[in-house]
């Protein structure tokens, strides 16, 4: 569930948007679960489909107009298991356990770094939807299972690649709390029509996610974690501006508003009339 304010919010619980949202929660306990068992790709399959109901029960909110208080709270206590605490695990026991204290240790900065992503999404006005500006957890956690999932199905131990595990362990952590804009694609309205190769390519797409799932979507999800870091450095050449990341905060007033500084020229203004003698009559 995407939402950018508290406006509009109603309070209560409604059943079909928190059924979606604690189905989340189920693939993404049952993920943590099969990877203490070394069931990886069943793990990674878990927090794919979590992530399918996370993208659902917020259009089905918006969809029946019952956006709520609790569904965005509960939506982000969901999000952190599955999108933080989930794939951390899965990583950390495929691989990073056996860099001993440090990997558990890296491990837990992803998951602290989704919390941290989560709160300040949830807490700041994003100037423009268009785009996420930092990593998205699903689209993180993605990433991460997929690195895992991909290698174990091609046969690579945890163990070999336990250093380079963990350096891409870091970037994700390090590109959720970023600023770094990626396309949100909320912009992009399903009721319009779409050119003809646009539905060639998705037909195409899931023709190959059918025929090998884990590499392609890996592929796929790496594909948009570059995305961001590449167009900052393709802005960047062109000498685009980066516009700022959010709105700032409605305490953020001029300090002509500031009632204390008003105060202390009204007071400032009286005694300077008293030495002089003249006051100013009361109208």
């Amino acid at each position: 569930m995407n939402e950018s304010s508290n406006h509009g919010h109603k309070k209560g619980i409604y059943f079909l948007q928190s059924l979606f949202t604690t189905a989340g929660l189920f693939f993404g306990f049952y993920a943590m679960i099969q990877a203490t068992h070394g069931e990886f790709g069943k793990a990674a399959v878990g927090v794919l489909i979590a992530m399918i109901m996370d993208g659902l029960d917020g259009r089905v909110a918006r969809w029946t107009h019952t956006a709520s208080d609790f569904g965005k709270e509960y939506d982000s206590l969901v999000d952190v298991i599955a999108f933080g605490v989930a794939p951390a695990l899965i990583i950390y026991f495929w691989s990073l356990q056996f860099l001993g204290k440090a990997g558990w240790l890296i491990a837990f900065s992803y998951a602290a770094a989704a919390a941290l992503r989560l709160a300040r999404f949830n807490t700041l006005t994003i100037k423009d939807n268009r785009y996420f500006y930092g990593l998205a957890c699903p689209a993180a956690a993605a990433f991460m299972v997929f690195w895992v999932w991909n290698f174990h199905e091609t046969g690579i131990s945890g163990d070999t690649i336990a250093w380079l595990s963990a350096l891409v362990t870091l970037l994700m952590s390090l590109f959720m709390v970023s600023n770094i804009k990626f396309r949100s694609f909320k912009d992009f309205d399903p009721k319009h029509k779409i050119p003809f190769f646009v539905l060639l390519a998705i037909v195409g797409t899931i023709a190959l996610i059918s025929f090998d799932p884990p590499r392609v979507l890996f592929l796929m999800a790496l594909t948009y974690a570059v995305s961001g870091p590449v167009g900052m450095i393709i802005r960047r050449q062109r000498g685009i501006e980066e516009t700022p990341a959010f709105l700032p905060d409605e305490d953020d007033d001029d300090d002509d508003d500031d009632p204390d500084e008003e105060t202390v020229d009204n007071n400032s203004e009286q005694n300077s009339q008293k030495k002089t003698g003249k006051v100013k009559p009361i109208r």
